[in-house]
């Protein structure tokens, strides 16, 4: 059972790491007070195809590393407890 935890402890380590990397090269989403002032378009073929960009890619990868993260932490949890 201690293999097991030390292995879990590793990919925990590798996905804080990662998480943090990625959560920190990522560019912030709203463009401030003037889009608040003119409005956005919704209905341009960039956000149609946000998804298939660098940016939304890395979206993407956060959210699954982040949704990784709580899965492992209260797996984590368990195996210490036991």
């Amino acid at each position: 059972m201690s293999v097991l935890k030390y292995i879990v402890l590793a990919i925990y380590m590798i996905i804080c790491i990662a998480l943090i990397v990625i959560a920190t090269i990522q560019t912030k989403d709203s463009n401030g007070a003037s889009e608040a002032i003119m409005g956005s378009s919704t209905n341009n073929f960039y956000e149609k195809n946000k998804g298939r960009t660098k940016e939304g890619k890395m979206k993407r990868t956060t959210i699954m590393l982040g949704i990784a993260f709580i899965v492992l932490t209260v797996v984590l949890g368990v195996l210490y407890v036991m």
